[in-house]
């Protein structure tokens, strides 16, 4: 006999996605938590383009870059978009660039205790 599969589809939920120089995920990682994200994806990119110089002797920035994604409840989404942007300081010109898209649909293993918790909430 088969065992009946079943597919837990979120509809609620956003996708942040961030990307710096390499060296600042970590603390843009605990600010997203602090406020509420359960975790983060963060892996390792090369940035292509105009290359910008710095200083008197021409230095090339750095290409190398982190991504990281979170997913969170757009209930959530704007605090820990904010919280990012600002442990990020994405405000100083170079630093990186923040998204948020509102996805249509995710899906993953969630316990079935904690989908009769909000089951029951809603």
């Amino acid at each position: 006999m088969t065992q009946q599969r079943e597919i837990t589809v979120l509809t609620d939920v956003s996708l942040i996605q961030c990307i710096v120089q390499k060296g600042y995920a970590d603390d843009i990682v605990q600010a997203a938590k602090q406020v509420g994200a359960q975790g983060a994806t963060v892996y390792y990119a090369r940035g292509m383009g105009v290359k910008e110089r710095l200083g008197l002797f021409g230095v090339a920035i750095d290409t190398e870059k982190e991504v990281i994604e979170v997913i969170v409840s757009n209930e959530q989404a704007d605090r820990v978009f904010e919280a990012m942007y600002l442990a990020g300081d994405l405000d100083t010109p170079g630093k990186g660039i923040i998204l948020l898209n509102r996805l249509e649909k995710a899906a993953t293993y969630i316990p079935k205790d904690v989908l009769a918790k909000l089951q029951q909430e809603a």
